[in-house]
């Protein structure tokens, strides 16, 4: 959307639909959101670090988003609220609202004779809809999206450019998928026998819930018998891998390039930071914080926030600590000898 067509608001009407209260002039308009560094006349902007107070002196933004402590900062038209970003955020939406796809299906496209597609959706060129497969109204199928057999998609759904749904699964309404995604592709299933893999027929599926959002080339394998599941409000950032007969519970939220391995379960209302791992078969409690980098290698049943990353040193310091850390049992039992002679001494 260009600068000349996007929809300006009053600050008095965007208080009428996202709450809060106007100090200033009510009238001032806005039709963007920016940092304060790049805001310009006509944009919107906020504050919700006390650390960033100081650009206040220098921003050029037409009006500001501040809490109730922070209401007299300036003098610029401003709207005070309970929780800047997340007003921000909901401003950001109603300012910045997904592009509109024309209903209907491209000539290009290949759909099943006994697929069922809501009239209102949109399918793009060279998308490929399976058999018995539903889309549900106000969807919008990206170009050169393959959408397996017996697939069933929800309302008003997005998938962007080259997503992937095999058999069988099921998406909710309002689901968001990025350009690379794979949705129900086979777990790593196998079976030694003797000098070789057999592989285990994956005959579960992948659920996703309401309101899920999944990143580019973030991959959810199906179930090896029961289903993999992602339930409602999840958000996945781009490259992760979820394995097969995961759970993730409600409103949880991932970082890139995490790993969860097969039957892990994680809680609802969790964040998992950047580059962790979750071993498989574990169990997470809801209200878990995991830190970037960590392995979780043991189930955790206590709320809380778990790190286990090492911070990061110079190359030969770094050798010498590792080197330490081999040897930490040996050290451990030399110290509980030194204890145990320290006792007997003072014994004597």
């Amino acid at each position: 959307m260009t600068a000349a067509s996007q929809k300006s608001y009053s600050l008095d009407e965007i208080a009428a639909l996202l709450g809060g209260e106007v100090l200033g002039n009510g009238a001032t308009r806005v039709s963007q959101v920016a940092t304060m560094a790049a805001a310009q006349a006509g944009d919107i902007s906020f504050l919700s670090n006390p650390k960033y107070k100081k650009l206040l002196e220098t921003t050029q933004a037409g009006a500001m988003i501040f809490d109730r402590d922070s209401a007299d900062a300036a003098s610029l038209p401003r709207i005070v609220c309970d929780n800047p970003y997340v007003y921000f955020a909901k401003l950001s939406a109603l300012l910045n609202p997904p592009p509109q796809a024309a209903p209907g299906v491209d000539a290009s496209a290949r759909i099943a004779a006994s697929a069922r597609i809501a009239a209102s959706v949109s399918i793009g060129p060279f998308v490929s809809v399976g058999r018995d497969a539903c889309v549900g109204e106000g969807s919008v199928i990206g170009e050169g999206c393959s959408i397996g057999d017996n697939v069933s998609i929800g309302r008003d759904c997005r998938f962007y450019p080259g997503v992937v749904i095999y058999r069988d699964c099921i998406l909710g309404d309002r689901v968001i998928l990025h350009s690379g995604v794979v949705i129900g592709a086979d777990g790593f299933g196998l079976a030694r026998d003797h000098d070789r893999w057999l592989k285990i027929p994956q005959i579960g599926r992948a659920v996703i819930g309401n309101d899920v959002e999944i990143g580019a080339n973030t991959t959810v394998d199906r179930g090896a018998l029961d289903d993999t599941v992602i339930e409602e409000g999840v958000k996945l950032d781009n490259q992760i891998q979820i394995a097969h007969n995961v759970r993730i519970g409600a409103h949880t939220a991932m970082a890139g390039c995490v790993g969860i391995a097969g039957s892990a379960v994680i809680g609802k209302h969790c964040t998992v930071g950047g580059g962790a791992i979750i071993l498989g078969h574990l169990e997470i409690v809801d209200h878990v914080n995991i830190s970037a980098g960590t392995l979780i290698t043991k189930s955790i049943r206590e709320p809380g926030i778990y790190t286990s990353a090492l911070p990061f040193s110079a190359h030969a310091q770094w050798l010498k600590n590792a080197a330490h850390l081999r040897h930490l049992d040996a050290m451990a039992d030399k110290i509980a000898q030194l204890e145990n002679r320290i006792k007997e001494l003072e014994r004597k």
